[in-house]
């Protein structure tokens, strides 16, 4: 009888782990064992992907490694920079010159997803933020973290910004693990910021029995991530979900797979671990949803995957000089062009012509400073409103 039970337990969690592949669209998951790393299920776990917030993990673990080391301290005071205080949603929205302590952005950036927050702490750890990003990169390579890269503190759209569900399930366990005395924050629901309670915006932590917390990301480039760590009965998982067509998909993703992991603990093959499984990355980047300047790739036939590289030749999304920012495709051009409708000359009447034609005086020649007109200028604040008007919401 114990021997039917537990095939059936068996069955039932191959089952949950079928119908999250078969009911969803394409994404990346893992699912670990945090006691010891043993992997339980995985899906293009070494596949590229954009992390979105799900950067500010390592932000915060670049934090926890400086509190610990005793560079800094909880209680020490930040100043926002010009350049935090322009950050975009979500934010806590910091003025140039206003002040927070260390403990207060990491709250911010576990409970709100707060851009201004994660860049005031890296300026205060890195000088800079684009130093900060070098550090993180480091950092991720050192902890086996080999097909990640950084290139800012948020997880805001970079081309070159990548990892893979394998690498945010390595830097999760790794945190659990490295930091038990600041382990404790990922689980806050809330947090009182200058008298006003600000509530979290994690349903995972919210919702799930025996979850601990972790981290939520959203682009229009990686789809809705999510990281999560639960302990039910004893037992430890950790739990990374990359590109939910939904937020609601996400979180169904990872509760179904929790629930599969905590069901499937008794049949574990012990060698396939998380330090061990290859770390291949397969393919670019998709673009996961319709949406900002960029369009859909849900899927890439295993016969184009390449190795990633920084450098890709993925000419479906041409990097510009504005930072960041994931360009138009040529047949969204095309799009646009098509809706320019010709003039119809017959329904303007002769006499609009004739003084048309009246007011039209020749053209003088040009002086001769003049013979470089055919040079384009850059018009700066076009490309600015351009970056202002991508919609960005992190969380």
């Amino acid at each position: 009888m114990t021997k039917v039970k537990l095939a059936l337990l068996i069955l039932n969690a191959v089952w949950l782990f079928a119908v999250s592949e078969v009911s969803y669209g394409r994404h990346a998951a893992i699912i670990i064992d945090a006691d010891n790393g043993n992997v339980l299920h995985e899906v293009e776990a070494t596949q590229s992907w954009y992390p979105a917030s799900l950067t500010k993990l390592m932000t915060l673990y670049m934090t926890f490694d400086a509190l610990k080391a005793g560079q800094i301290h909880l209680h020490d005071s930040m100043t926002a920079s010009t350049h935090a205080s322009q950050q975009p949603n979500s934010k806590l929205g910091l003025r140039r010159g206003e002040h927070l302590t260390v403990e207060d952005a990491i709250l911010a950036i576990i409970t709100r997803s707060a851009n201004d927050a994660s860049v005031v702490l890296a300026e205060h750890l890195g000088s800079t933020e684009e130093n900060f990003a070098a550090n993180m990169t480091a950092k991720a390579h050192s902890l086996g973290m080999y097909n990640t890269h950084f290139m800012n503190a948020t997880g805001l759209p970079n081309n070159w910004q990548v990892t893979t569900s394998r690498d945010m399930a390595v830097l999760a366990w790794k945190a659990q693990r490295n930091f038990p005395e600041y382990y404790h924050y990922f689980a806050a629901h809330s947090f009182n910021f200058k008298g006003t309670e600000l509530r979290g915006i994690n349903k995972f932590t919210a919702s799930y029995p025996g979850a601990e917390g972790m981290k939520t990301g959203f682009t229009c480039g990686s789809g809705f991530n999510l990281i999560g760590a639960a302990h039910q009965n004893g037992k430890h998982l950790i739990g990374v979900v990359m590109g939910g067509m939904t937020s609601k998909e996400r979180y169904q993703l990872m509760m179904q797979k929790m629930d599969a992991g905590f069901a499937n603990l008794t049949n574990v093959d012990s060698a396939r671990n998380i330090n061990t499984m290859s770390t291949t990355s397969a393919g670019s980047p998709p673009y996961q949803l319709d949406c900002g300047n960029g369009a859909a790739t849900h899927a890439i036939p295993a016969s184009s995957r390449v190795n990633y590289t920084p450098k890709h030749k993925n000419i479906s999304r041409i990097k510009t000089h504005v930072r960041g920012i994931n360009t138009v495709r040529p047949k969204t051009v095309a799009r646009a062009k098509s809706r320019i409708k010709p003039i119809n000359k017959s329904r303007i009447l002769p006499k609009a012509i004739k003084q048309a034609k009246v007011s039209i005086k020749p053209a003088g020649k040009l002086p001769a400073k003049s013979k470089n007109f055919h040079k384009v200028k850059t018009d700066l604040k076009v490309a600015a409103k351009t970056k202002s008007a991508q919609k960005v919401a992190l969380h």
